[in-house]
Parts: structure tokens; C-alpha cells; sequence
């Protein structure tokens, strides 16, 4: 049987490490890149007498986090343990929210290539990170600098269905992150992590079969391909009559195969039981709403505004919105021109290509966003044409403190030709060089009149200014008629 006849069921835990401060439970710096072992407390590696106190800012992001995915905050949520033994955990537990998490609910917009898809989220809570294991050639050893920071881990509903579906609900979780500023969403520095529940079933079939868990992944290509062969792997053992055991993988990118660690555990396996020497968290009604005033816009929100209310190509859009940084360079543009459209094509395509020939980008350029603003008005303005403001973009890209203006002002070829006397002499030979062209016009093709406009601007080497021109040609034309 093809595998067309299965579908796959994916459910993913992403563990986000919120960029407070401070540790989840002690005044220890929450910072990355420092010497193995140097942001220490008693707590962070089991010194015995060493109590908790819980992290106010940490609660604070994970109430954004909930407003911002419309999820349900408990007002009264409380912290496990969740036991078991590894190096990188001292204590020999874990502090979590098993029974009673922050976060319960809530969804997900997330664009699925042409398609706009909303996944359900199942609930998230706060619990610390461990340590973190470092091999060399001759020995291992655990640095405790990571171990107490505070994380988020947001469990979705098994609701998605092919690879594609899991990465755009990752990335666009890391993109929210990232507007909300309550997690850096460096995957290489370990901020977002990535395990990912797999089965598959026959289309049609109620239920779930058994699960596999693929632990770690913190790219979203590489989880793509792991679940693209988990789900091929069980499809197999299916048809050939063998059966599918849970447990948890770790995927070999070089084999390009899942390869199982270990049986996978059962919530009894953990030995959850309250943690003792923590209070409940208890949120008052003020206190939510309070932090749901401070929502910025939200990604998608963004992306229907520029999309409907700029007129933006919907991909143009959606490129603009997907890191923070840019759409905010975006709408500090915005604020010198109102030409919407035409400043995410100068942005997108004509700087963002320009300075990529040299291996930048366009948040690193050092270009104003103003001055992109202040070319496209030169433009719609009739001020210059666009040959014209594609050489002066050429020197804005070496010059990027330098106005447009001043650019112009600086090069006697960037000034357009304006003189009537001048274009009408130009004008009055093309059309007496275009003759079919003329009757075209006359017959009520308008595509002869573009074409007319063109040898212009080819005559005039691009430097005829353009509502001067069509007014003059409209004339002439009218005119030759009369």
C-alpha cells in the first residue's frame, strides 16, 4: 500500500529559554557565552539548604506569552518535581508545572505556503533547564551555567500533518517570540529547542497509534527531514506487519535516520509530585489585563495591515514581517513616505539585492530607512526617474549616510531634463521616428502610448521627467490628430 494512504499525526514540545536577567529560582546571571561554571548559586547545582524563589519577570513574560496565543492563564498555578537522575541535574529533579500549568490553551496562525492554518496549542508552562553535558577527546564535563534558567515549554495539540505544517508552526511560534522580546530565539545558542511527538495512521481512521518522541532538534530543516523519516519508517513497519513501539529518537543527520536512545517514559516513570518549597503562583484579574495592555501588534496582524490596508504583494508582506527587526525598520520608512508598495519593492528588491553582492544585509547596512523613503518620494514625485534612481541607489549602497537628495544635487546627470523646449524636440522626433505606433495611439491602444514614453526615455538616456513627459506627448499627439 503507498504511503499516500497514511497521514502522519505531529504534536511538538518547543522549549524556549526566556531572556530574563536571572535565573528561574535564583539571583544567578542568565547569560550565555561565559566560562564553564562561572554563573553559579548554591541552587543551580543542588547545595543542600538551597531554596527557590521564584523569578517575577519570568512569570511575567509567560503571561504575555498567553495573551499573545489567547490562551486561558490560570489564575492559580503551582510547580512540581519531576524526578530523575542524569549529570547535568544534581538535585536529581527537574522544577516544573505538571499538574497545574500557567498557560492552557490557546492558537496559533501560521502561513503554510499558500495557505493560512491555525493550530491548537494544549497548554505551556514555566519549569528551569539543567546543565549541559561538554565532551572532549579524553573526558566529559557539566557546565552549570545554563542549568536554573528559565524556560517556557509550549506543548501543541497532535494537530498537524506533514513536516511542512510542524516547521511553519515552529518558525512562526520563534517569530511571535521574538515581537512579544521574551525570548532571543538563537537556536544555535540553545534558546529554542525542539522535541517532536511522530505516529501515523490510515486516512479515514479514527484514534492514535503509538508515538515516537525525536528529542533536541533546534533546526527547523533538519526536523523537517527527521519527520519526514520517522514517518517513513513506521509506514514501513506498518506494511510489512510490524508494529510501532514509543520511544524516544534522536535523529543522525548524516544517516539521515531516527535512532532510538531510550524506551520512551511514562508520567509514573518521573515520580511528579507538589514542590514543597514553593508557593502557587497566584494571578489577580488587574494583573493579566495589565500585561495584555502591553501587546505589541502581532505578527499576523502586522501582515494583514500591509497586505490589505498598504496594498503590499501578500509575499512582500509576509518577508517584512517575519523578523521583528525589519518590519520595525519598515515603519520607521513609513513614517517619511506613503507610498507603501513602491517602499517594499526599493527595500526588499532593489537594496536588499545591491547590498547582498557584497554579503549584507539590509539591517547591517547602515543605510537610514528614511533615505529609501526619501528616494521613493523623489520618484513618485516625478522629481527623478527610475533609471535615474537606480544609479543614485547605486551610490547610496557605498554612501549609506548620505542623503538621496545630496546625491542628486552633487551629479548634473542625476538632475531630470525638465526644459520644455528640450523634450518637445525630443518628443517630436520619436514620433516622427514611430509612425505605427502614432496610428496605434489614434486607434486606441494604449500600450502604444507606453511604448511612445519609452523611446523618450531612451533618447533621453532616462532623464526626461516623466508627468512632464506624458503631459507634453498627450499634447503633441492630440495635436498631429487635430
Amino acid at each position: 500500500m503507498a504511503q499516500s494512504n497514511w497521514e502522519a499525526i505531529i504534536g511538538l514540545e518547543i522549549h524556549l529559554q526566556l531572556n530574563t536577567k536571572t535565573k528561574l529560582f535564583s539571583g544567578a546571571p542568565n547569560r550565555f557565552g561565559d566560562e564553564p561554571n562561572q554563573n553559579l548559586s548554591e541552587l543551580c547545582t543542588g547545595q543542600p539548604g538551597a531554596l527557590p524563589i521564584l523569578n517575577r519577570e519570568a512569570v511575567r513574560k509567560a503571561v504575555l506569552l498567553g495573551c499573545a496565543l489567547d490562551s486561558v492563564i490560570s489564575p492559580i498555578s503551582s510547580f512540581d518535581r519531576k524526578s530523575y537522575f542524569y549529570p547535568d541535574s544534581p538535585r536529581g529533579f527537574q522544577i516544573t508545572q505538571f499538574y497545574n500549568p500557567i498557560l492552557k490553551g490557546g492558537s496559533l496562525v501560521c502561513q503554510v505556503g499558500d495557505e493560512i492554518k491555525t493550530f491548537l496549542i494544549h497548554h505551556a508552562h514555566l519549569e528551569d533547564d539543567a546543565g549541559m553535558l561538554r565532551h572532549f577527546t579524553q573526558f566529559a564535563g557539566v557546565d552549570f551555567n545554563r542549568a536554573g534558567v528559565p524556560l517556557i515549554e509550549v506543548v501543541s495539540e497532535p494537530c498537524m500533518r506533514s513536516a511542512e505544517e510542524a516547521s511553519a508552526y515552529a518558525s512562526s511560534l520563534k517569530t511571535l517570540l521574538e515581537y512579544l522580546d521574551i525570548c532571543e530565539g538563537n537556536m544555535e545558542e540553545g534558546h529554542l529547542r525542539m522535541d517532536v511527538n511522530v505516529s501515523v495512521r490510515k486516512k479515514g481512521e479514527n484514534g492514535l497509534r503509538p508515538k515516537v518522541e525525536i528529542k533536541n532538534m533546534n533546526s527547523f530543516h533538519n526536523m523537517e527531514l527527521a519527520i519526514r523519516s520517522e514517518q517513513a519508517r513506521q509506514i514501513a513497519l506498518y506494511e510489512s506487519g510490524g508494529k510501532v513501539v514509543g520511544g524516544t529518537y534522536r535523529f543522525d543527520l548524516e544517516k539521515g535516520e531516527t535512532v532510538l536512545m531510550r524506551a520512551k517514559e511514562s508520567a509514573d516513570d518521573y515520580r511528579y509530585f507538589p514542590e514543597p518549597d514553593l508557593p502557587p503562583i497566584v494571578l489577580r484579574k488587574e494583573e493579566i489585563e495589565q500585561v495584555r495592555s502591553k501587546l505589541p501588534e502581532l505578527p499576523h496582524a502586522k501582515l494583514k495591515r500591509y497586505n490589505i490596508s498598504l496594498g503590499l504583494p501578500f509575499a512582500s508582506a509576509q518577508q517584512l514581517c517575519q523578523t521583528k527587526e525589519l518590519a520595525h525598520y519598515f515603519e520607521e520608512a513609513l513614517q517619511t513616505t506613503r507610498h507603501g508598495a513602491q517602499l517594499a519593492n526599493w527595500m526588499l528588491a532593489e537594496f536588499a539585492g545591491r547590498l547582498a553582492k557584497n554579503g549584507i544585509d539590509l539591517l547591517s547596512s547602515g543605510l537610514p530607512a528614511r533615505h529609501i523613503a526619501e528616494l521613493v518620494n523623489l520618484i513618485e514625485a516625478g522629481t527623478i526617474t527610475g533609471k535615474i534612481a537606480k544609479a543614485v541607489a547605486d551610490e547610496m549602497v557605498l554612501a549609506p549616510a548620505t542623503p538621496p537628495q545630496a546625491i542628486i544635487d552633487a551629479n548634473p546627470d542625476y538632475k531630470p531634463l525638465g526644459d520644455e523646449t528640450t523634450l518637445l524636440t525630443i518628443i517630436q522626433q520619436v514620433l516622427s521616428e514611430q509612425p505605427e505606433s502614432v496610428s496605434d495611439y489614434r486607434t486606441g491602444k494604449q500600450k502604444a502610448f507606453e511604448f511612445l514614453i519609452g523611446q523618450v526615455m531612451k533618447v533621453s538616456r532616462g532623464k526626461a521627467n516623466p508627468t512632464l513627459t506624458r503631459n507634453l506627448l498627450r499634447e503633441q499627439l492630440e495635436k498631429q490628430q487635430d
